[in-house]
């Protein structure tokens, strides 16, 4: 098994306590703390140093030889120590040697922070020194599933009776989530028959949301098929949500309009709409919007162009819809969205608006934005007495420097 798999398993999965690789610690100021000599570092420090260093550039040659000695001494990071010497050790091929080193951690430190790490490492050196783990000889549930992963590398065609009778069976459904993920991991084609199997299987429905998640991510032509299958096929409401989910995370924007077009229930149907606009499909949307003569309907299309960020096409409806509550909804949408672009299309869209209904919305818009400039521009040239008392009320609580001024300006008339 690679490093970097056998470290993705192990973070995905299990997120064993150990080295935080990469994390950055703010160094003291080196006179000052240094001065004291409580804080100098010691002679196994600067060691242990130098053999996280070795780690770091691969040289595990000289890692073994730093290791070694702090081990030898047999202080506090002893423990530690021998992890790191037996990790060094089976990277050079020496794995014998590596377990011998895993067996002095394990017997010497028995209540070492290291052993579960010890433990991991140990799976890993005994397969890849061909030894045949058998997985159901591990008694702790994550060591198992250690395993598994690992025969699933090596020798799949044992792993995989192993996993499916384990999804069967009345395990925890901890070690059973865990397993579906190893399932979901490998591309082998019994693999992934095992996951629809259980992604078509309602017996588990936790199991089952988790399976159609796997699907989606893993994002195949084969699985996006497989997920539309499940959703022509499935009654269940739950299963066709978390299917119309798998759609959006593996970017299936085809499967997402057919669903928004053709699903009978209304709750579904704007379930796809949302999930379109959450996975870029504002072409589609907005092919919808052309079509759909529900104005409820309608409005969930553009909250989900507000989603994506779809400003052309909501300052499109705003100015050009024929239904007042549409163009109302669209405003609405600007007004949450900001930036200046749609700031000046709102105080230019106000200019040219009669109806006092609209105006009002633009203004309100405005006032999410905190556009106080396009309210002061708006009041100025503003001959409605009460329209530009409204103005006025909201620019009154901006506390904004245009507002400020425009307030003094108001005073000395």
């Amino acid at each position: 098994m690679s490093k970097i798999r056998f470290l993705i398993i192990i973070s995905a999965v299990l997120a064993p306590a150990g080295l935080a690789l990469g994390q950055s610690v703010e160094a003291p100021q080196a006179e000052s703390f240094f001065q004291n000599p409580a804080n100098r570092p010691s002679d196994d420090d600067r060691v242990f140093q130098r053999g996280k260093a070795a780690i770091d550039a691969n040289r595990w040659d000289r890692a073994v030889e730093a290791f070694g000695a702090i081990a030898s001494e047999k202080g506090a990071h002893a423990d530690e120590a021998l992890y790191w010497k037996a990790y060094a050790l089976n990277k050079l091929g020496r794995r014998e040697e590596s377990l011998t080193t895993l067996g002095q951690l394990r017997k010497g430190y028995t209540n070492s922070r290291w052993q579960d790490d010890a433990k991991a490492l140990e799976i890993e050196v005994r397969q890849a020194s061909g030894e045949k783990v058998n997985p159901n000889s591990e008694p702790d549930e994550d060591l198992k599933l250690m395993a598994l992963n690992g025969l699933m590398n090596s020798d799949p065609e044992r792993a995989l009776p192993i996993l499916e009778k384990l999804m069967q069976s009345n395990r925890s459904p901890k070690l059973q989530e865990r397993a579906l993920f190893v399932l979901a991991q490998n591309d082998n084609p019994k693999a992934r028959q095992i996951l629809l199997q259980i992604a078509r299987n309602g017996s588990n429905p936790d199991l089952q949301m988790k399976a159609i998640h796997y699907l989606g991510i893993m994002g195949s032509k084969e699985n996006r098929q497989a997920l539309a299958d499940l959703y022509a096929s499935s009654n269940d409401a739950n299963v066709k949500r978390a299917v119309l989910h798998g759609f959006m995370v593996s970017g299936d924007r085809d499967h997402l309009l057919q669903a928004a077009k053709s699903e009978k229930n209304p709750d579904l149907r704007m379930e796809a709409i949302h999930q379109l606009g959450i996975s870029g499909g504002q072409a589609e949307l907005w092919q919808l919007y052309q079509a759909e003569p529900s104005v409820e309907v309608k409005e969930t299309i553009l909250h989900s162009m507000f989603i994506g960020g779809n400003s052309d096409k909501l300052l499109e409806v705003a100015r050009g819809e024929k239904d007042v509550r549409l163009r109302k909804a669209a405003i609405h949408s600007l007004g949450l969205m900001g930036g200046e672009h749609t700031g000046a299309a709102l105080v230019s869209m106000y200019s040219s608006e009669s109806d006092p209904a609209l105006r009002g919305e633009i203004v309100n818009a405005l006032f999410i934005q905190g556009n106080a400039k396009g309210m002061v521009d708006l009041a100025r040239k503003e001959t409605n007495p009460e329209m530009k008392k409204t103005i006025v009320s909201k620019l009154s609580i901006m506390g904004s420097k245009d507002a400020t001024e425009y307030m003094l300006e108001l005073l000395n008339k």
